[in-house]
């Protein structure tokens, strides 16, 4: 578990956007909830390394524009008995 929380943000930002994750995936990955994610990295991360926040800020509204896509395919997958994730 990180102290630090700056440093927290900087390592959430970094693995999302080398693995081109989602903020549930990241909150796993790291053991915190998904609130703490999506505060680290709008809110705190945008003093702490505005360059940083730019390139995570793009994945994430790529992420928020798909999300309904992602949505719909697992619910098919849900309801055809396909629980493969």
């Amino acid at each position: 578990m990180h102290t630090n929380i700056e440093e927290r943000a900087c390592d959430l930002a970094v693995y999302i956007i080398e693995n081109r994750s989602t903020v549930r995936a990241a909150a796993k990955q790291f053991g915190v909830s998904k609130s703490t994610v999506h505060k680290d990295l709008t809110e705190r991360l945008r003093t702490v390394n505005p360059a940083l926040y730019a390139q995570v800020r793009e994945l994430l509204d790529i992420n928020k524009a798909e999300r309904h896509i992602r949505g719909g395919m697992a619910t098919r997958r849900k309801y055809k008995g396909d629980m493969a994730d």
